[in-house]
């Protein structure tokens, strides 16, 4: 499993989706899936990416926590339509690719070169083009957030 202990998505890997929508996931991160979770994913949109998780980890800290929502509250409906009803089952075919939904596509503006950014217990898709967007504002930002995660505990 690598040096570190915890069954995490780490690290980054720029892939391409096909003329179909479909994605080769890097192998560490479907190392990840087999060795330690169901071989698939849910994927849904958060921002302008996708995000991906192992089934298990999806039912255990979004459906699980989500089911008891308010059907009245206006705030976790509005959560749920946009981020629950999004969340699409993706399994991986012969080949080891997933095929990402057309409006999942649509919604996360991916084009054909995508990176997959490792953030623990899931993965974000992004368009390459917004990916290095984002990464030049949290570059730019660089103190504030190092100056917050010290505030919430992150030291080195």
């Amino acid at each position: 499993m690598g040096i570190l202990s915890k069954p995490y998505f780490r690290g980054q890997a720029i892939s391409k989706l096909d003329g179909k929508g479909r994605l080769r996931i890097p192998v560490k991160f479907r190392e990840v899936l087999q060795q330690h979770y169901s071989d698939a994913l849910m994927i849904t949109i958060l921002g302008n990416c996708l995000v991906a998780y192992p089934p298990e980890v999806w039912e255990e800290r979004i459906e699980r926590k989500v089911e008891n929502f308010s059907p009245v509250d206006p705030q976790q409906r509005a959560f749920m339509r946009y981020f629950v009803s999004s969340a699409e089952e993706c399994e991986f075919d012969n080949q080891g690719r997933i095929l990402i939904p057309p409006l999942l596509r649509e919604r996360a503006g991916l084009t054909q070169e995508v990176l997959l950014a490792g953030v623990l217990s899931s993965f974000e898709i992004w368009d390459r083009l917004a990916w290095d967007v984002q990464l030049k504002k949290a570059s730019e930002q660089h103190e504030q957030m190092m100056e917050k995660m010290a505030a919430v505990g992150l030291r080195d």
